[in-house]
């Protein structure tokens, strides 16, 4: 019963904010009623526990239903995207402010009053709901693909909408999947703040990536092709390949199983590039290179990316530190970890990365709160909590707590590790 009442309080916390603009107090509060509920259904009975994980699993990713998005203009750009498809225009041709592409434009992306918040200036005059309009689109080709799909299946006058359905059915499918697999660690998973707002509300298409990988946990003939969607979809699950790789280096080179999962992978991110490639007249590699260098990870000194490593380590060395860590974790995986769970290699591969990276971003975590909780690892839903109030502070306010929250997540995952490590020596003494 108690359990149910901080869940119903949370479902009432999470349409609060999504409901204007985002406040930590909120965001916080979100996350201390999901530690909660987490924490109170430790001892409810397996069947029980299902129907709580199911039904308030799905009552919390539609509480993301509830509201415009909150917090994020993304969805602009991937129905603008979606939209310059439609018009047998690729989408990394021209940016959105691009004249020639005027015809295109609609009251809804491009309004007439500028007053509200979340709008972003014209170089020409007047404003867009689309974020950087003065560049070109970032976004690879399966989440290309997947806007183009949004496009079509819209109708109009849906605006947002059908993105925020889209999230909304993935997200379930994912919660599904997890049950499955584990009800109880599911929980983190169908009850995690992050999902509603980032998955859901801000409709981020970092949820199809994650579908796609948690899919490929599932499937090992399918695992290779499924991964290498998940990249095409947004590069950022590259980083779950050493873990789909676990234990491949544990006797020499296991070429067959290194061949089985690579060869589809890089097969299917080569097709879904192809006909980009070929009807583009830019880069399909579009703004990432800029993207990069705006979010301060060429330039760690003037931003709060890798600020772990420079609590320790001169502003300079941080993105060469990152890196030779980034590696010796991969490689341990290659080396000693269980092709049995390749997952638990995924996660703390991509987990590690963003403890390294410090992003200001909650989106970026939505794979490691479904990996979390494939592999029972709660400790790593910190990363999460940390990208989320990196965001909501601000992620480059000079004042934001995000640093004591990244650092807070990686005491956790330590702490986590020796807990673990301290039972296991216990057990084999027994």
């Amino acid at each position: 019963m108690k359990t149910i009442v901080v869940l119903v309080g949370l479902a009432v916390v999470l349409m609060r904010t999504v409901a204007g603009a985002p406040g930590l107090g909120w965001y916080l509060l979100a996350w201390a009623l999901f530690a909660v509920a987490v924490w109170l259904a430790r001892q409810a009975p397996d069947r029980q526990l299902a129907v709580l994980v199911v039904v308030g699993g799905i009552v919390m990713v539609t509480t993301g239903l509830s509201a415009p998005p909150s917090s994020s203009t993304d969805s602009f750009r991937y129905a603008w995207d979606g939209r310059v498809q439609a018009a047998g225009i690729s989408p990394y041709d021209h940016p959105p402010a691009d004249p020639a592409l005027a015809g295109l434009r609609d009251s809804w992306l491009f309004p007439s009053e500028c007053e509200a918040r979340l709008l972003w200036p014209l170089p020409d005059g007047g404003c867009t709901r689309i974020n950087r309009p003065t560049v070109p689109t970032i976004y690879p080709p399966v989440a290309q693909g997947y806007f183009l799909l949004v496009h079509w299946l819209s109708p109009d006058g849906a605006r947002h909408k059908v993105l925020q359905l889209g999230g909304w059915v993935m997200a379930i499918v994912v919660l599904l999947v997890l049950c499955r697999w584990n009800v109880r660690t599911a929980a983190y998973w169908a009850w995690c703040p992050a999902v509603p707002i980032e998955a859901v509300n801000n409709a981020h298409v970092d949820m199809l990536a994650v579908l796609l990988v948690v899919l490929a946990m599932r499937s090992a003939q399918a695992r290779g092709a499924l991964l290498g969607a998940a990249v095409a979809a947004k590069l950022l699950p590259v980083a779950v390949l050493p873990g789909a790789l676990s234990g491949v280096l544990a006797n020499g080179v296991d070429w067959r199983r290194a061949f089985k999962i690579l060869v589809p992978a890089v097969l299917v991110v080569a097709l879904a590039y192809l006909p980009y490639v070929l009807v583009s007249q830019a880069s399909v590699v579009g703004y990432l290179p800029g993207y990069l260098q705006e979010e301060r990870y060429e330039s760690p000194a003037d931003g709060h990316r890798y600020a772990l490593v420079r609590l320790v380590l001169p502003d300079s060395w941080a993105p060469y530190a990152m890196i030779v860590l980034l590696v010796l974790i991969a490689l341990h995986f290659l080396r000693y970890g269980d092709p049995e769970r390749p997952w638990r290699g995924a996660l703390i591969v991509i987990g590690s990365l963003l403890l390294l990276l410090t992003p200001g971003y909650s989106w970026y975590a939505l794979l490691v709160i479904a990996l979390a909780a494939m592999d029972g690892r709660w400790e790593w839903l910190g990363v999460a909590l940390a990208g989320g109030v990196a965001y909501v502070a601000g992620p480059m306010a000079r004042a934001s707590p995000a640093t004591a929250f990244y650092t807070a997540a990686a005491l956790a995952v330590l702490v986590g590790w020796a807990v673990r490590r301290s039972r296991r020596t216990a057990a084999v003494r027994r």
